[in-house]
């Protein structure tokens, strides 16, 4: 037989078997003992946490004769037919591929047949949140009245996309991500069941590099063990995770923290020279950046979740280390990894970041030293014998008294005239202007089409209809302003908004996702604030005023006045009907 991978080989096949979901195990074996089974069930939560698989354990469970205690035997040929797919009336669909009202109709249809060899009959859709709304429609009001001895299993990762009249009809169970404890634990079994050499800090390694998910981890602990011929070691799991190890990564962070560029830019060469994967690179900063704030408050927490690896160095690290400047390097951390998603020279990011992070130090490291003295003069008085606390404090004194000279030179200085307040709109529009990323925006403009912006413009308010409330709220006030086959550009008319927008990625997902269903394309979606969208277009064609040019002369028709290549870019763009020509 050929060889199968580890998530397939250690599926769980009963409710004891699986990981970090105890109370849903629980309430579905109590659930079978007292003969209490609903008629349906949603499964909910992040992939690879075990909803399928409960699916098919509660499948067998409820049809073996022989089950104890609401767990399967496993052993009947009932079981045996469930586990290998070879059971008629236990039926999975993939609602990814099957998301249309003919096949929600089909099954509609036949559920009214009684079970051939089962007990009950069992549908699980998988993916569920992927129908379209007339195939909700057309499961509704199965799953409201439906025959006897009929039970149906909705699995999905995306449950907000399910109409509330589906979930009203189920018993919802919220699977929830697994510890890394857990996840470290099942590995370590099925190491040893496999009689395989591992080092222990490899395994933590896979564990936390999964996320919570069971079968990511198993996946990463097989690609480890190819990578290894049969042995897990820790450079051989940091190699096929993308990891840094915690020495380099608090190497680094001390380099930053103490302001020292030059060193913390020749860390981040040794990290891309190593091979390692940039986005993975900033996730482990972004997570060694949040343990230290959290051991500062809470170090249970951060010992837990490290699995008792906590080093002295990151505990001294910690505890040097100010919460404002923590705040600070997350934020732009976050920033700069909404960048990298799009870009092609992720390596210039990181070397942009590795310097703003120094500036970050250089300028809060003076912070928790200087804030005392200036708030407790009487303290700094009773410690005259500090020379270094002297100069700081004669420096500040030097800063105030610069300070409080500007100050005077602005009050003695003419009143500003009217024409003062009109610019102050600009650079407002500036500061907005400095957060778009224009290399998103570009890309989109110059493929963009009349055609395609109209395609858009037609589904959009049923895009947002199939939003949440919370999301619809936000993208009320926006629309489609530019649309190619690379992407789409959606302007906003309240930079507020724009701004939460940018920083949603569930909203940029449901928008992208939802576009894959209704044009069956999942475009990227570019944010912009409407008042900076002339700006923007106007800026684009004058770049590319010479390209456009050149594109447009004709060399067998030179006597032909031909158009402004710029204006015809223009309205390919945004339509005729739109653009305004004004001679100058």
């Amino acid at each position: 037989m050929a060889y199968q991978a580890l998530y397939r080989v250690w599926r769980p096949q009963r409710f004891d078997d699986m990981i970090g979901q105890e109370v849903i195990t629980r309430t579905l074996k109590n659930a079978i003992t007292t003969n209490q089974i609903s008629h349906a069930y949603l499964f909910a939560g992040p992939r690879g946490t075990g909803k399928t698989s409960a699916a098919k354990i509660f499948a067998k469970a409820i049809n073996c004769h022989h089950q104890v205690d609401g767990e399967p035997c496993n052993e009947c040929e009932t079981c045996k037919a469930i586990t290998n797919g070879t059971l008629n009336d236990v039926i999975e669909i993939d609602a990814a591929s099957n998301n249309g009202v003919e096949e929600i109709r089909d099954i509609r249809d036949k559920v009214k047949y009684a079970p051939t060899i089962a007990d009950y009959k069992v549908y699980i859709i998988d993916e569920v949140h992927m129908l379209s709304t007339g195939a909700f429609n057309a499961l509704l009001k199965t799953l409201e009245e439906p025959p006897a001895n009929v039970i149906f299993i909705l699995a999905t990762t995306e449950p907000h996309k399910i109409p509330a009249t589906i979930i009203s009809r189920t018993q919802r169970f919220d699977f929830k991500r697994i510890a890394a404890n857990d996840s470290y634990d099942r590995m370590i079994y099925i190491l040893k069941q496999k009689d395989v050499t591992y080092d222990d800090q490899a395994v933590k390694v896979i564990a936390k590099a999964a996320e919570g998910g069971m079968r990511d981890a198993l996946s990463i602990l097989d690609q480890a063990l190819s990578f290894g011929d049969n042995e897990i070691t820790l450079d051989n799991a940091l190699l096929v995770t993308g990891s840094v190890t915690h020495e380099l990564l608090a190497t680094y962070i001390s380099q930053v923290l103490a302001g020292d560029t030059k060193s913390a830019l020749a860390s981040l060469q040794s990290v891309l020279e190593a091979g390692k994967d940039a986005e993975r690179f900033t996730e482990d900063i972004i997570g060694y950046a949040r343990d230290l704030l959290l051991y500062q408050q809470a170090p249970q927490m951060v010992e837990e979740a490290e699995m008792g690896s906590v080093s002295e160095d990151f505990q001294a690290l910690a505890k040097k280390t100010p919460a404002q400047t923590m705040y600070a390097m997350i934020n732009e951390l976050n920033a700069i990894q909404q960048q990298m998603r799009f870009t092609t020279h992720p390596d210039v990011y990181l070397e942009i970041l590795t310097i703003k992070l120094a500036e970050i130090g250089r300028q809060t490291g003076a912070t928790p030293v200087a804030t005392p003295r200036e708030t407790a003069p009487n303290a700094a008085a009773a410690a005259p014998a500090q020379p270094a606390g002297s100069a700081e404090v004669s420096e500040l004194q030097h800063e105030i008294d610069q300070l409080r000279s500007a100050v005077k030179e602005l009050k003695a200085a003419p009143a500003p005239t009217a024409a003062a307040p009109a610019k102050a709109k600009p650079r407002v529009a500036k500061a907005v202007a400095k957060e778009v990323n224009l290399a998103k925006i570009y890309p989109v403009l110059g493929s963009a089409t009349r055609e395609k912006l109209n395609q858009l413009q037609e589904v959009w308010p049923d895009l947002l209809n199939s939003l949440t409330v919370t999301q619809r709220a936000v993208m009320k006030v926006s629309q489609p302003v530019a649309a190619a086959n690379s992407g789409v550009i959606v302007a906003f008319d309240y930079s507020f908004l724009y701004q939460r927008a940018t920083t949603d990625h569930e909203l940029t997902d449901a928008l992208e996702n939802g576009l894959d269903r209704m044009i069956g394309s999942a475009l990227p979606v570019v944010f912009v604030p409407k008042e900076e969208w002339p700006v923007i277009r106007k800026n684009y064609l004058a770049a590319h005023k010479d390209e456009l040019q050149a594109n447009g002369e004709g060399a067998n028709e030179p006597a032909k006045p031909a158009a402004n290549p710029v204006v015809t870019k223009a309205e390919e763009l945004f339509g005729k009907n739109i653009v305004d020509v004004k001679q100058d």
